[in-house]
């Protein structure tokens, strides 16, 4: 696996466990809560939201749990686990440490006058 696709996937896990540190959430509403906070630039796609959120909960971070929403759906609801909240206070730390040091490797190089896309 390359490491855009470890970047991709640490970045996924980050802002879902951040989002669920606030209040339980259902995946469509994690989705959209991450396309609005980012002001449309962070879309997450389903084909990568659940594959994340299994594999949380295999590793014991999140937990799920079924709610019944009118006569036939029901919703699945994730919740953040104190070992999930330790795992996403160490990944903030590694993130800001790491975009920290790439901010500067780009600033020394004459990068900082780009425009965010």
């Amino acid at each position: 696996m390359g490491v855009s696709e470890n970047l991709k996937r640490g970045v996924t896990e980050l802002v879902l466990l951040s989002l669920l540190a606030q209040r339980d959430m259902y995946g469509y509403e994690m989705s959209q809560e991450l396309q609005t906070r980012s002001g449309g630039k962070f879309i997450l796609q389903e084909s990568s939201m659940y594959p994340t959120l299994y594999r949380l909960e295999d590793k014991g971070y999140i937990t799920v749990t079924k709610q019944q929403v009118g006569r036939r759906r029901t919703r699945m609801y994730y919740h953040l686990e104190p070992s999930g909240q330790d795992y996403l206070q160490s990944s903030v730390a590694e993130y800001l440490a790491m975009q920290e040091g790439i901010r500067a490797i780009l600033t020394s190089c004459g990068m900082n006058e780009v425009e965010p896309v």
